[in-house]
């Protein structure tokens, strides 16, 4: 399989920048149009891979692509979960080169070359290996079990309608494990396996003052300034110690064990050289945890946006009416996004001062999961990874969130192997976000080779 991979090599890597020039943005209403293009991209190339029963299936959104290859039914089942969908591109201002026309350069960390533009790691350059590595195992005789494919186009915004196919479709859906490339692998030396993923709760705040906006001089130190004020309140919600302030925040956290953060704490990570890639003179965070700790196994409470006022070419002396902020929580096993978004949205309008009036609006959460480490999928992902990258992983908790991994959980009863291949410095969510050119075909060898180790151990 290896020597068609290679055979194919540019036509692989072609078919993934035409992708990659669709600007699938699902957060933003004017590209409805390009993201259904793209749900159209990726319904022909799983019918040119061989695919059958391939579909678009319409929702209250962005329709899911799905297909199904059923060599035998008496043979495992993998359902594959990726998404179109991407972030906006937004600071255009700070892409080295336009987000939506992919070009190869090579950095240190890839001198073989990575592909820059939005969605390259996340998660079209992903969601396409598997495309690409069923084609493989295909064309070769090598399919080894049944393979059923589901490619949303709203994770990016929250997946809201995916919960809905998924209760609607149990028995399209029905499959022994699902398999996720949205994740990272450490690091092309030291390769890893996502054991377990943060929730989020998202917010909206809206803080209002006075009915218009007023001139500073005359009613300045009169009036409640909103965005001051909204700049007080979230400055509450951390204490000295970057603790989260909200009253039963951590009433659910899960404790992790000291064996488990021993294990973490052999993880070859350099805070220099952290810093240094990030530029920055020293890393932050919650008090007697380690970084690695902080990004995975604790909840945060993060500021992601934060506007009002006037903000264009030179000054204009007003007292806004309003301030708004985008907040985001990244929660841990045992705590869920429901709960956190009311306690925060109770908190939040309690600390508020009698001077202004405070609106919260939830928008997409999602629950934490685990894998466990015993598992068979866990097993033959790490079994693939030693024969492909001849070195064993680690297993790695992360802090990003993949919503639809808990409720796959909760609404098929099955677990995810989570056999990512991007980097933490691959700049996804960021301008110049990139993707390995060896990780997208070492993924695409790695995720052919997962099929037939898990077949095996199922065997």
């Amino acid at each position: 399989m290896k020597a068609y991979i290679e055979e194919n090599k540019q036509r692989f890597l072609d078919e993934l920048l035409d992708l990659l020039r669709i600007p699938s943005i699902s957060a933003d209403s004017q590209y409805k149009d390009d993201v259904n293009k793209t749900a159209d991209f990726v319904k022909q190339k799983l019918e040119d891979a061989g695919v059958d029963n391939v579909e678009i299936c319409p929702t209250a959104g962005y329709p899911i692509v799905y297909g199904e290859k059923i060599i035998d039914a008496s043979l495992p089942t993998v359902l594959v979960y990726g998404h179109y969908d991407v972030q906006p591109p937004d600071p255009l201002e700070l892409w080295d080169s336009p987000a939506f026309e992919p070009i190869i350069k090579k950095t240190k960390i890839h001198p073989e070359g990575a592909i820059f533009a939005r969605g390259a790691c996340d998660d079209k350059g992903q969601m396409y290996m598997h495309v690409k590595a069923f084609e493989t195992m295909l064309k070769n005789d090598g399919l080894p079990c049944n393979v059923k494919f589901m490619i949303e186009g709203e994770e990016e915004i929250g997946s809201d309608n995916l919960g809905i196919f998924v209760a609607n479709n149990k028995e399209k859906l029905k499959a022994d494990i699902i398999l996720i490339s949205d994740t990272s692998t450490y690091s092309m030396e030291v390769p890893s396996i996502t054991t377990g993923l943060r929730g989020l709760s998202y917010v909206e705040v809206e803080v209002t003052g006075p009915n218009r906006d007023l001139h500073s001089g005359t009613y300045g130190g009169g009036v409640a300034n909103p965005i001051n004020t909204l700049c007080t309140m979230i400055d509450s919600l951390k204490d000295d110690n970057n603790h989260i302030t909200i009253p039963g925040f951590y009433d659910d956290v899960e404790e992790v064990s000291a064996d488990e953060r021993a294990q973490m704490a052999k993880i070859p990570f350099s805070e220099v050289e952290y810093c240094a890639d990030l530029d920055i003179d020293a890393v932050e965070g919650e008090a007697g945890f380690s970084t690695l700790e902080r990004t995975s196994i604790r909840p945060t409470l993060d500021v992601n946006g934060i506007w009002g006022g006037y903000t264009g070419e030179g000054a204009k002396t007003v007292l806004p009416s309003k301030a708004y902020a985008k907040i985001s929580m990244r929660l841990v096993p045992n705590q869920s996004s429901e709960k956190i978004s009311k306690l925060f949205e109770d908190h939040f309008k309690a600390i508020a001062p009698k001077s202004v009036r405070v609106k919260v609006t939830p928008h997409h959460g999602g629950e934490p999961a685990v894998t466990p480490t015993d598992s068979v999928g866990y097993q033959a992902a790490s079994k693939a990874f030693e024969k492909i990258w001849k070195k064993t992983p680690i297993p790695k908790r992360e802090g990003g969130s993949i919503p639809i991994v808990a409720l796959f959980e909760e609404e098929l009863g099955l677990k995810t192997v989570l056999l990512g291949f991007g980097l933490d410095s691959d700049s996804i969510h960021s301008p110049n976000e990139h993707y390995g050119i060896v990780n997208y075909f070492k993924g695409i060898e790695t995720i052919a080779e997962f099929y037939q180790q898990y077949v095996a151990l199922v065997k």
